[in-house]
């Protein structure tokens, strides 16, 4: 999943592993722990029938959502993941609207949504600030938002053995948040609705001020 901007605020896409189809036992299990998180927080929201995805990667996160029967309209920077957000899409049968675009122009076709989702993608980010800035701009209600829970994920990677040379640090991955630094830079911009913790991550909802 990746925000969708140009340099040099954010960074550029770089998916290194597409955790959604993982055959790994264990990386099943710890998906299975995020997508029933993620069902409760859309839930809690109330979203109603429209939903905008900023970093949608391959689209698993807004073909779930259009499968609940909302309109969906997702944006990445990576014109592949586009591509085959689209052929998921196609075979899973929802109708999602999936655009390859940086999230400056995402509102002009995009507009507004009561539930806004960024999914692993701050991490990516230099610049935290104004890309929470934007995400509010196409908020009418609730955020969504999810990165991973450090230092645990980096952790799990040199259990696997995996970037030891950066001590576990997954490339791309230049912000690093706990459970409650994560929550306490939310909690500043927004009124946070509800706080889950699906290993290895934390995910939060968040209202946006009208």
């Amino acid at each position: 999943m990746y925000f969708m901007t140009p340099p040099p605020v954010f960074q550029p896409a770089g998916n290194y592993y597409d955790k959604y189809a993982a055959r790994n036992p264990l990386v099943r299990w710890m998906m299975r722990g995020f997508m029933n998180d993620f069902d409760d927080l859309v839930l809690l929201s109330g979203v109603g029938d429209r939903a905008i995805e900023i970093g949608c990667g391959e689209g698993e996160l807004s073909i779930r959502l259009a499968r609940k029967g909302i309109e969906v309209t997702g944006c990445d920077i990576a014109e592949e993941a586009i591509i085959e957000a689209r052929a998921r899409a196609a075979r899973a049968g929802v109708a999602v609207q999936f655009e390859h675009c940086g999230i400056e122009e995402s509102g002009q076709w995009m507009g507004a949504a009561p539930l806004v989702v960024c999914c692993e993608v701050l991490e990516h980010l230099d610049d935290t600030s104004s890309a929470l800035d934007a995400l509010s701009r196409l908020s009418t209600g609730y955020l969504l938002v999810s990165v991973p829970r450090e230092p645990i994920w980096r952790v799990l990677n040199v259990a696997r053995l995996r970037y030891l040379t950066d001590l576990g640090n997954t490339p791309g991955h230049i912000k690093h948040w706990s459970r409650r630094a994560f929550v306490d830079m939310l909690s500043r911009r927004f009124e946070i609705i509800a706080v889950r913790s699906p290993l290895p991550w934390t995910m939060v909802l968040c209202r946006v001020a009208g």
